[in-house]
């Protein structure tokens, strides 16, 4: 069989991948038995949180894991107990939105390629394809917590812009590239790169196509963290989908209904409803690194 007797390629992409920062060196069935130790209140707890995760995603297109995750860990820490379940919910809650968007688009919309950007999505992957697999990989090894802080304080000047309505526009592909490039590298080491990507696509993207485009990038980055979590033995907590994915589908509904009010605002609102959401996952990022 092919599995007994692997080539020495899968053998050591193997290797590498359970080296990766996603891998705890505990057995898988430890991980397996986490989720029947919770009291009552913590599965409430995370119910409720995952509601807020689902609300977040299909409002604004982004911050499902890097606006949910600290609370999560204030259950339990341990981001591979939770990781792999907000990964799940992305991949079926972003493909089940972006094929009905596109089924009752506008017809002006229809003519312009539908509800993604696929032009500027496919130059963003070729921007971040590469630094993606290197931090899913783990063949780079940067300081994490310098290397967050910097990111959220970044991304917090970014949304100071938007929030006092004067956007700051880069006009310099060298620091769009420098930063999709740095976003791609933190999406591989953890699901957290989003802030700094939606700093570059905000100023590219028109606001009809903001939210399924990202989504469509989220599909294809977290596939990739997803084949690491497989490869490395971590446990996808498949079971408690049962309970919570319809906790993130309340969620996600009501998250829908946000949308379209942003959406038939005008483009400051827009632009202000974004930045704050920005500035709240940068205090949060910056306050969860300083108390580690």
């Amino acid at each position: 069989m092919i599995r007994d007797q692997p080539c020495e390629a899968f053998q050591a992409f193997a290797e590498i991948l359970t080296r990766v920062r996603v891998y705890t060196g505990k057995p898988p069935c430890l991980e397996m038995c986490f989720m029947a130790e919770l009291l009552p209140y913590q599965y409430a707890l995370i119910g409720l949180i995952f509601v807020w995760s689902g609300f977040v995603r299909s409002g604004l297109g982004f911050g499902g894991a890097v606006l949910s995750l600290p609370f999560l860990l204030l259950v339990h820490n341990d981001p591979l107990v939770f990781l792999p379940l907000i990964a799940m919910h992305l991949l079926f809650f972003s493909s089940l939105t972006i094929a009905l968007n596109n089924r009752r688009q506008a017809p002006e919309l229809r003519r312009n390629g539908g509800t993604v950007d696929w032009r500027y999505l496919g130059r963003m992957l070729g921007i971040m394809i590469v630094p993606k697999m290197i931090g899913v990989l783990g063949l780079l090894t940067l300081p994490g917590n310098i290397m967050s802080i910097i990111i959220f304080v970044i991304v917090a000047a970014y949304s100071l812009s938007y929030i006092t309505n004067r956007p700051f526009r880069s006009r310099s592909r060298v620091v769009d590239t420098c930063f999709l490039m740095l976003g791609g590298y933190v999406s591989g080491t953890s699901l957290i790169g989003a802030p700094l990507i939606i700093a570059v696509a905000a100023q590219h993207l028109a606001k009809e196509q903001f939210r399924d485009t990202l989504f469509a990038l989220w599909f294809i980055l977290v596939t990739i963290k997803m084949a690491a979590f497989l490869y490395a033995g971590v446990d996808l907590q498949l079971i408690h989908h049962l309970w919570l994915l319809p906790c993130a589908a309340v969620g996600h509904v009501i998250g829908l209904r946000a949308h379209a009010h942003i959406m038939h605002a005008e483009t400051p609102v827009f632009f202000r409803v974004l930045g704050s959401v920005l500035l709240a996952v940068s205090l949060v990022g910056i306050w969860t690194m300083l108390a580690a």
